[in-house]
């Protein structure tokens, strides 16, 4: 333990999205260690002329000075034997896209580390922010714990809690990102310093965070008004809120739901997806109450916010029903 609180850890760093990008940030900054190589995945194609894209982990580390390796899996024994020789003390992981065999874990002298998006065991996988906020959970956080062959099953040395009130998918992603670049240097620290201590996860009450497809943006009006808002903010800014317009005397379109609240009570014999004008705005009638729109997108147009809309389109209606919005199906 002398030496290792005395040359500082050894640390190997693997990610691959923004939020293993700032988490990179932090690690690289803690003068308690050194992370000696990143890996991540590899450039892919991307926009409309589909060029190659590093991932923003590369981009990360190459403005730091790191170096930086690309497999495309650690199948190749090359790949295995050039980590291998790194021989560092901490593989630290975040988000690094790829399920990671035993060879690979087991490179870490002290412990391979992944910071986790959730309060686990609740919301193992692929996208356990948005499912959170979409789920309704008051609150959610950062685990960083021990990787196993298990899909984020292993024992927890630290676990932090955020509430999801007022956040989107995007916003919360942020400041979750933040959040575990912190304990993940604490952590470190405590390795550092030979004090880490962790605790196993109770695996009875694990769930499962699927990841989103284009189809979890489409809104059911027929829901609740808090569930609702709640499927808003968990699918924005990816894949977005999406719903069919169609106003009064004008062809139905595509419209994005950029922003909402939960609204006052539905009037009286309104409709789950009839588009309301009233006092406070452009309202929705869901099953229980109005859920206004703050900010929409046509589709093919920029985002407007609704009194903008509400001029360009529902044109002549100062109050009352102006039309109806409804998922593909109900067409």
């Amino acid at each position: 333990m002398a030496e290792t609180q005395e040359r500082g850890l050894s640390i190997v760093f693997m990610g691959t999205p923004e939020f293993a990008a700032t988490i990179l940030r932090h690690v690289a900054a803690w003068p308690g260690g050194h992370v000696s190589a990143v890996y991540t995945q590899p450039d892919r194609p991307a926009g409309r002329g589909h060029r190659l894209m590093p991932p923003p982990v590369k981009v990360a580390a190459q403005e730091l000075g790191l170096p930086v390796f690309q497999p495309r899996n650690f199948r190749e024994a090359e790949d295995r034997e050039r980590l291998a020789a790194l021989k560092p003390d901490i593989l630290a992981v975040a988000a690094y896209g790829l399920i990671l065999p035993q060879a690979v874990l087991d490179c870490a002298r002290l412990a391979p580390l992944n910071v986790h998006g959730s309060l686990l065991p609740k919301y193992r996988g692929a996208a356990p922010i948005q499912r959170a906020i979409m789920d309704g959970e008051a609150e959610t956080g950062v685990c960083i714990m021990h990787m196993q062959a298990a899909l984020d099953a292993g024992p927890v040395y630290s676990r932090r809690a955020i509430p999801t009130a007022g956040h989107t998918a995007g916003s919360l992603h942020d400041a979750l990102a933040e959040l575990g670049g912190d304990m993940l240097v604490e952590v470190l620290e405590q390795f550092r310093t030979g004090t880490a201590a962790c605790v196993e996860q109770d695996h009875s009450l694990a769930t499962y965070a699927a990841k989103i497809s284009k189809a979890d943006g489409w809104i059911d009006w027929n829901r609740p008004c808090a569930a609702v808002d709640a499927q808003v903010r968990g699918v924005t800014p990816w894949p977005a809120a999406q719903t069919i317009c169609a106003l009064e005397g004008r062809d139905a379109f595509p419209l994005n739901i950029g922003a909402g609240h939960v609204g006052g009570p539905a009037p009286a014999g309104a409709e789950p997806g009839e588009l309301w004008v009233c006092a406070g705005g452009l309202g929705v009638a869901t099953r229980d109450r109005l859920y206004m729109l703050d900010i929409v997108r046509p589709a093919g147009r920029k985002p407007v916010d609704a009194r903008a809309f509400l001029n360009g389109h529902v044109q002549g209606v100062r109050a009352g029903r102006c039309g109806k919005l409804h998922m593909p199906e109900q067409e």
